[in-house]
């Protein structure tokens, strides 16, 4: 076997391995909450015969390895159980909150990718200059702030003092795309804000590397103009880290959508996770928990395979 699929398939082990030890932190960390399950969702007037039947129904009455097993092969089998709160299935519970989440987290993909960018593009040509300082200093501002204390900023200033958008992002079915992002505008403008920031400080940083090259001194001796010395030669060269960064902000954007979702109310996993946490609903927190760790490793996965596969160095095993 190459040295290329031996690179691309020891990520894929590594990533593997990562999931499985989250999914014993996730177990592991379920079982360690105070209390008993059964008595807090039966209440302190249940009869202990009560509690009992409950926890053998549950399977609580098992040693702790054997209910983990038991719910990873359930989860090999698209089986997440049952939720506590309310019956359902937890895998259709699951369905329509992840489309909601993955509309917002793609929502604010489309525009923060291109101009993170464009912008990281702009200021490494512009390096040194009022535009390069004003945009880094927004940038730090934007990264320095937490996530729930932009989303009030825009609730306040465009849902109250100018009354644009609405500050609760109700969406239903019957929405039409124009309502779907209207109403999801201001969750969407909050997730930009924060990974726009990160994404085009890498970007920058990337090609003003590159740009030390000698390959790029010799291109601006033979009188190449400056963007297309970073279009042609400086960009291509330095889509490994802009690749890890960019995949980085996008599984952030769908797993780090907690406590957006939360400040505005929004439909979607994050605000599940938060209520089955409140109502002590364990399998879909198991779940909830299980897909976001999958999405990270994943993303983390595809970016270190196209980082291999941009860069020469990496192929080579240099």
């Amino acid at each position: 076997m190459s040295k290329l699929p031996k690179l691309i398939l020891g990520r894929i082990g590594l990533g593997a391995v990562t999931l499985v030890v989250v999914s014993m932190l996730i177990f592991v960390g379920v079982e360690l909450l105070p209390g008993d399950i059964a008595q807090q969702i039966l209440g302190q007037s249940a009869t202990a015969e009560t509690v009992a039947a409950f926890r053998l129904e549950l399977g609580l009455d098992q040693p702790a390895y054997v209910r983990y097993f038991n719910w990873v092969a359930g989860v090999l089998r698209g089986d997440f159980g049952h939720s506590l709160a309310n019956g359902r299935d937890v895998a259709a519970l699951l369905a329509p909150r992840l489309a909601k989440t993955l509309f917002l987290a793609g929502y604010a993909a489309v525009i923060a990718v291109p101009v993170a960018l464009t912008l990281g593009v702009l200021v490494a040509l512009f390096r040194g200059s009022l535009f390069d300082r004003a945009t880094n200093v927004a940038a730090l501002s934007a990264v320095s702030l937490p996530e729930f204390f932009v989303a009030y900023l825009l609730i306040l200033f465009l849902a109250v003092k100018i009354s644009l958008f609405p500050s609760l992002a109700r969406l239903d079915d019957t929405a039409t795309w124009g309502e779907a992002l209207y109403n999801t505008f201001l969750p969407a403008l909050t997730l930009i804000l924060v990974v726009i920031a990160h994404m085009m400080r890498m970007t920058r940083a990337a090609i003003i590397n590159v740009l030390a090259s000698p390959y790029i001194e010799m291109a601006r001796l033979k009188g190449m103009p400056p963007m297309k010395i970073i279009l042609r030669h400086a960009l291509p060269n330095a889509l490994a880290p802009i690749i890890n960064v960019v995949a980085l902000n996008l599984a952030y954007l769908v797993v780090g959508v907690v406590v957006v979702e939360v400040v505005f109310a929004y439909p979607g996993l994050g605000q599940l996770l938060v209520d089955a946490v409140v109502k002590r609903d364990f399998p879909v927190v198991q779940a909830v928990g299980l897909f976001f760790a999958a999405t990270y490793i994943v993303l983390n996965l595809v970016a270190d395979v196209l980082s291999i596969l941009a860069n020469p160095r990496l192929r080579n095993g240099r």
